[in-house]
């Protein structure tokens, strides 16, 4: 977590989060107010914040990884502009997965790549696949959040077969799960055998390119630079 992240949290009055990472934080927390609650309770969440704030109290509202990356930023700052309501908003920068991800495996993503969600609670998973061929096709990195939980197991299966049509079965893949946190796990492998390994909603999938390769146990793509012997 970023130094200035923590600052906020315990500079607040109100913490405001989902459960599983508003328990993440406890060691930070002192007198804060905390509000909290479960799945796809992120609207409503993000109001109960800003009435919080209108009410003038500091209010820190937490995201895993970046707020700004398939987090709360954009949602509150959605809202105030729905609601027509004039609040001093920060957003701090925090260390989304595929830094973080990419950090355990190496130096995986030096070049150019994309983060696509697998998730299609809000986002069809046609527009997905379609994102997911583009990138593929472009022959870039591609760095896979949500990529699998119990009621949404098929998707992963997918992404393998298109990524099979553009790269061979030897193209590095890093499975990095519960990141940071106990029982971590970093796996190197294939695209032929990546699934064969664990991987649900605490596991972030890194695809490598064509020119991404592994060493001493190392995932790296080469950002270009021309090296002399």
């Amino acid at each position: 977590m970023a130094p200035k992240a923590k600052a906020a949290i315990t500079d607040s009055q109100v913490v405001v989060g989902y459960r599983a990472y508003v328990q993440l934080i406890q060691s930070l927390l002192s007198d804060q107010r905390c509000i909290s609650s479960g799945m796809t309770k992120e609207q409503e969440r993000a109001k109960a914040a800003i009435d919080e704030a209108a009410a003038g109290n500091r209010v820190a509202i937490i995201s895993s990884g970046d707020a700004g990356v398939y987090g709360c930023a954009g949602l509150v700052l959605e809202l105030l502009k729905n609601l027509d309501i004039t609040i001093a908003v920060e957003v701090i920068p925090g260390i989304t997965a595929a830094s973080s991800a990419a950090a355990c495996l190496g130096a995986p993503i030096m070049n150019d790549f994309a983060v696509i969600s697998l998730s299609d609670l809000l986002t069809p998973w046609e527009v997905i696949e379609q994102r997911v061929s583009a990138v593929l096709g472009a022959d870039m990195v591609l760095a896979l959040y949500n990529p699998k939980s119990k009621g949404r197991n098929w998707q992963i299966d997918k992404v393998r077969e298109l990524a099979l049509v553009n790269r061979p079965g030897s193209t590095p893949v890093g499975i990095v799960s519960k990141i940071s946190r106990p029982g971590e796990q970093v796996v190197l492998t294939d695209l032929d055998n990546f699934l064969t390994h664990p991987i649900d909603m605490f596991s972030t999938v890194i695809i490598g390119n064509s020119t991404s390769f592994i060493w001493q146990g190392y995932m790296v793509t080469p950002r270009g630079f021309f090296i002399k012997d």
